[in-house]
């Protein structure tokens, strides 16, 4: 079963918001690992230097003296008898019991047996002496852990003793427990906040999708109906055309030419659904060349003079009339041809025509009879460039305000009851008008207010290296063209 748009939409979003927010908090817990292992760590090195350099200030404060008459001469390592020596340990640790509890430092002093001599500890810690001069941690009873040094304190080849520093190990736990808090804390919160942002996010991701979701199923559902309807009455035509036993030439020729007008209006439909898929794909190649759009103007007017002259409505270009004159070299000319505006633009010649007949033509078939249609040319800066500014303007049947922002979406219709009929347009004149001049790098707006006409304005850059030559475009001299 496939799951309704709207909770297909939540759905993804949920699971967008769930992968920001799961990658975002491993990134987060990682960072905040690394953190606390560092600040640990540094916390132990400290406390290691400490003791290692209590045990050098003691080693050098040691006080040595021979040993006693009984104990005069001792036997080295390496066989050899020297003269015994001893510690003083009266003398040597007298001065350091303030410093050692100022600083939370015990100090011990073990005979070169492992007798305890001397202590700062009110209590003895009942430890085996064991030598470790890099640092070890070491547990007292449930509540007390120490940092302890043990070295082994040797002058020559006898040893005198050995030395046990210890440091209190909440100095390292306190603070490492308050920092794992605060990160648990801050942890918590900053993935609450991203899971909130990344809900927002995933939002603002996915409405695009939504909106083009939206426009997709429209354009699915208008392009079905242009479908349906045109392929419905051929197929009831031809349907009803069979079952006759006894066919009436005139009946089915009536039939077979509303069989042919239906075709052409599919075969139009096609063929522009073909154009805006080619040209969003990119599957055409773009050919630019200078093109005059006041003598292609002319050519879009005289296509379409025949439906102007049918409505009685009027097409006027006063600057496709002066390049028309100028064209031809009379002498009366109001404009002599070196003097001539230049209207050219660097552009495909097939798509600027089938632009203009798009838009003059919809202007001829909401224009009631005896209306008038303006045409006209202006050079003008636009976006920090030279460009042509091409109004059209009618006193037609104008456009509702609402319905303006989406006049140049596909198939859309003001008024979505009214039915077109089998003369009209695809509906999709503007909107392939739209992706012309966006392929030219130009501008299109439109205005218009319900019963006092529509304004359609349209800006090309300039070209700015007229040809030498001007050949008016003909229609005759292009195909392929609506």
């Amino acid at each position: 079963m496939v799951a309704p748009p709207t909770a297909m939409f939540q759905t993804t979003r949920r699971r967008l918001a769930l992968w920001y927010t799961t990658v975002t908090a491993i990134v987060l817990l990682l960072f905040a690992s690394g953190v606390y292992w560092y600040v640990r760590t540094t916390l132990v090195e400290r406390v290691d230097d400490t003791l290692n350099h209590v045990v050098e200030i003691v080693q050098r404060s040691l006080v040595i003296e021979p040993g006693a008459a009984s104990d005069e001469q001792v036997l080295t390592a390496v066989g050899k008898v020297a003269p015994a020596l001893k510690v003083n340990v009266e003398a040597s640790f007298r001065d350091n019991t303030t410093t050692t509890e100022d600083d939370h430092i015990d100090l011990e002093w073990f005979s070169p047996t492992g007798d305890l001599l001397w202590s700062t500890l009110s209590e003895p810690l009942n430890l085996p002496v064991k030598v470790n001069p890099e640092g070890k941690t070491v547990p007292i009873d449930a509540e007390h852990v120490v940092r302890q040094v043990t070295d082994r304190i040797v002058a020559g080849n006898q040893i005198l003793g050995y030395l046990r520093v210890s440091h209190p190990w909440f100095e390292v736990t306190k603070p490492s427990r308050q920092l794992l808090q605060d990160l648990t804390l801050g942890l918590s919160l900053m993935i609450s906040a991203v899971a909130f942002i990344g809900w927002l996010l995933s939002g603002i991701a996915i409405a695009p999708v939504r909106e083009s979701y939206q426009q997709l199923k429209q354009f699915t559902a208008d392009a079905s109906h242009e479908l349906r309807n045109p392929i419905a009455v051929i197929q009831t035509n031809a349907q009803v055309a069979l079952a006759d036993p006894e066919p009436d030439a005139i009946a089915q020729q009536q039939q077979l030419q509303v069989i042919e007008r239906l075709t052409r209006r599919l075969g139009r439909l096609v063929d522009d659904l073909l154009f805006l898929a080619r040209q969003e794909g990119g599957l055409v190649p773009f050919e630019a060349e200078p093109v005059d759009i006041s003598l292609l103007l002319t050519d879009v007017i005289e296509e379409q003079s025949m439906i102007a002259d049918h409505k009685q409505i009027q097409l006027d270009c006063q600057a496709c009339e002066t390049a028309l004159v100028s064209l031809a070299g009379v002498p009366s000319a109001p404009c002599p041809p070196t003097s001539l505006p230049n209207w050219q633009v660097q552009g495909d010649a097939d798509q600027l025509l089938r632009l203009f007949t798009n838009i003059i033509s919809n202007s001829l078939q909401y224009t009631p009879e005896d209306g008038r249609i303006e045409i006209s040319l202006e050079e003008e800066k636009w976006q920090n460039q030279a460009a042509i500014a091409i109004t059209i303007k009618d006193n037609g049947v104008g456009i509702p305000e609402a319905a303006l922002p989406h006049i140049f979406d596909r198939f859309y219709r003001v008024d979505p009851a009214r039915q077109r009929s089998a003369t009209s347009g695809s509906g999709l004149g503007l909107a392939i008008a739209k992706v012309i001049v966006e392929n030219h790098g130009g501008d299109i707006q439109l205005q218009s207010r319900p019963q006092q006409g529509t304004e359609v304005k349209i800006r090309l850059p300039l070209y700015t290296e007229p040809s030498k030559s001007r050949p008016p475009l003909t229609a005759a001299s292009r195909s392929g063209h609506p």
